[in-house]
């Protein structure tokens, strides 16, 4: 209601002359009120904004995607079924081979041609990604570098026989051009691709190769074509690769065999399929050892490293691995790798294996020595917690990026050790729930799997080891974060990731997520709303492709709670919260009476308001008021029951929302 209105209708009631006279509390809380909304003009708020009553939701009837964020009944994606054979020349450091794609059309279309990505093309100096960046953030080592991936030949079974395939590669992506369609809701077709890669050392995105004491260190990922996905919402997503929006990929089984030099050790996604035939004898002893053991045992230690690995007369040597059910597969190979192992223990008896693979430069106490107690500490609480970690393997690589995560590997520096480590561990596993397990378009909503693992990080770092690494309290005074998360150049959420400006990626897409969502499980709906409903996301999302208005419904739906005001304040507007204390009057001037304290949204962000009343007997009693309270205008006025002066108010005072501007939280009697 607007404040002429509210006026309109006091000055009839004279007008009328009205026998009734309101009660002098009533009398006085119009009053208030009426003063309080016609004086707030700095107020940016608008609560026809924030409570519009059309929804923020799209307009959606479909079978695929239900109005309640579950997938329908008719819900459907395609599937891609990986076989690669690939050999590593580590005298020229590259990687060349084949991949058989059986590719499943489950959709309701024809599909007349198919999208593949072609990551390794991020590398070329005629990129999209190089010619978008800044010099200081190329992806290539230098100007001599020839990266990229050299398409040999493409073809497709058919029933005469394999036949060589029409196609167009454009930056990041290849698209086959089809000489018949694949038939709708079932129909599938096998392509092979004969390629090769140079594999970059002085990269500056996600895989590459290092020297390390005793030998190359490679980490190995985007090494093959990859399937675009198709999927309803869009058909095909074909967003070019251009370093910061990461990815959107297609489920499938895999089956790879790698060609290394017989020194090496390879670790990889998925179940080792040969161990008995390229692991030494204690090697393989110590791999079943570990298998049962809750301590880390040492599968391949210092002195085996500089003893130098013998499995084979032969130069070379073939890992064969298979992972069932996943969106990518990895992999590391060096001959400078010390290896070690210990069970993770799953819910209902399942186990998994956590190891870690390092050079000696990381080996030590407080270094590297804890990587594998840190996995099996993370994925125990957050199988027990959320959903049970899938794979038969956890393994963290020690190499040269700064963290990098894919399903049942992880990449990150050789150089971390104590927290440090523990953090890049807690969250880089954490993302086996998110994009791993929920498959979320990472190329264009990162906060999807940045933001949502950052916050579960939170909870994991809390419980690990009694607390050891836990987040200090002044981590949690928002007030100070607001400064950054909030301020006058930040961007919403929703933004594409490649969009949005560098300075603003991490703030917004991993802290301010992951903040939001804090909020909403401590001060808003309570853990065990929260809980019920996040966790319900993740499992009726599992391996599948969910968008953000999914997210929403089903938090909304799940916990009961019309959150539409939250959405829009947190992730589709770039609004900002700050709240006030507007005024406190006494009735009739007598404190003994009760109090009347006004508060005050000045901007355009509502959360819930927690208020501290101090009176001068010094009785201190807290009042939380829903967010409810903002439908009707910037002010809210309530009752307090005070029997002597108030001394203070203090609106937040535990500084747990965002609040920009801390100095008017505060009210302080000039009487006292």
């Amino acid at each position: 209601m607007k404040p002429f209105q509210i006026l309109y209708d006091i000055r009839s009631f004279k007008y009328k002359k009205m026998k009734k006279a309101l009660s002098c509390l009533m009398t006085s809380l119009i009053s208030l009120s009426v003063l309080a909304q016609t004086a707030a003009s700095d107020s940016k708020y608008n609560q026809h904004q924030a409570f519009r009553s059309t929804s923020v939701f799209p307009s959606r009837n479909s079978e695929y995607r239900s109005v309640n964020g579950n997938t329908g009944k008719r819900y459907w994606q395609n599937k891609a079924n990986y076989k690669i054979d690939v050999t590593l020349d580590t005298a020229i450091h590259t990687i060349e081979g084949r991949v058989e794609i059986k590719y499943i059309n489950n959709s309701p279309d024809e599909l007349n041609y198919v999208w593949l990505q072609l990551d390794q093309n991020i590398f070329r100096e005629d990129a999209r990604a190089a010619l978008t960046s800044k010099p200081q953030n190329r992806q290539s080592d230098n100007g001599n570098f020839s990266g990229g991936v050299k398409i040999k030949s493409v073809s497709a079974k058919e029933k005469a026989g394999e036949i060589k395939s029409s196609y167009f590669v454009t930056d990041t992506r290849m698209q086959i051009r089809l000489s018949k369609p694949i038939k709708e809701n079932g129909g599938s077709i096998t392509f092979r691709i004969v390629y090769s890669f140079s594999v970059p050392e002085n990269r500056k995105i996600r895989m590459g190769r290092l020297k390390s004491s005793e030998g190359w260190i490679y980490q190995i990922a985007q090494w093959y074509p990859r399937m675009c996905v198709y999927d309803d919402l869009q058909g095909w997503n074909t967003l070019p690769y251009l370093g910061t929006g990461e990815f959107y990929l297609e489920y499938g089984d895999f089956d790879f065999t790698i060609h290394v030099p017989s020194d090496h050790l390879v670790v990889a996604s998925g179940e080792l399929v040969n161990p008995k035939e390229v692991l030494t004898k204690n090697e393989l002893k110590q791999f079943y050892i570990a298998q049962q053991s809750d301590s880390t045992v040492i599968i391949r230690g210092v002195d085996d490293v500089r003893a130098k690995r013998k499995i084979s007369k032969k130069g070379y040597a073939s890992w064969h691995f298979r992972m069932q059910n996943s969106r990518e597969v990895v992999w590391a190979s060096s001959p400078a790798f010390v290896w070690d192992a210990a069970k993770i223990n799953l819910p209902r008896g399942k186990t998994a294996l956590a190891q870690s693979v390092y050079p000696l430069e990381s080996a030590g106490k407080n270094k590297w020595d804890r990587s594998t107690e840190f996995i099996k500490g993370v994925i125990e609480y957050c199988s027990k917690k959320w959903y049970t970690y899938p794979y038969k393997n956890a393994i963290h690589v020690a190499g040269k990026f700064n963290g990098s995560e894919y399903p049942g590997m992880v990449f990150s520096n050789i150089n971390y050790k104590g927290a440090e480590l523990f953090n890049i561990v807690n969250h880089e596993f954490g993302h086996y729930l998110f994009p791993m397990i929920v498959g979320s378009n990472e190329r264009k909503h990162a906060w999807m799997d940045e933001g949502f693992t950052t916050f579960i990080n939170i909870l994991c770092a809390g419980d690990f080891n009694g607390g050891e690494f836990k987040l200090p309290k002044e981590a949690f005074n928002l007030h100070k974060a607001a400064r950054e998360v909030f301020d006058e150049k930040s961007e919403p959420v929703m933004t594409l990731p490649d969009v949005m400006q560098p300075r603003n990626f991490n703030k917004s897409q991993y802290g301010k997520t992951a903040v939001a969502l804090f909020l909403l499980r401590t001060q808003i709906l309570g853990e065990q709303r929260f809980d019920y409903a996040f966790k319900s996301y993740i499992s009726n999302w599992a391996y599948k492709h969910p968008e953000p208005f999914d997210f929403f419904k089903i938090m909304d739906n799940a916990a009961g709670e019309s959150l539409e005001w939250f959405w829009k304040g947190w992730f589709i507007n770039n609004w900002k919260l700050d709240q006030a204390v507007k005024s406190v009057e006494y009735i009739k001037n007598d404190p003994t009476q009760g109090s009347i304290i006004s508060i005050e949204n000045l901007d355009q962000m509502v959360m819930p308001a927690v208020i501290d009343i101090k009176e001068s007997a010094g009785r201190i009693n807290r009042i939380i008021l829903p967010v409810e309270i903002w439908q009707r205008g910037s002010v809210w006025p309530f009752k307090y029951p005070s029997t002597t002066p108030i001394e203070s108010v203090i609106i937040d005072p535990d500084f747990i929302f965002p609040d920009k501007n801390a100095v008017n939280n505060i009210y302080r009697s000039t009487q006292n």
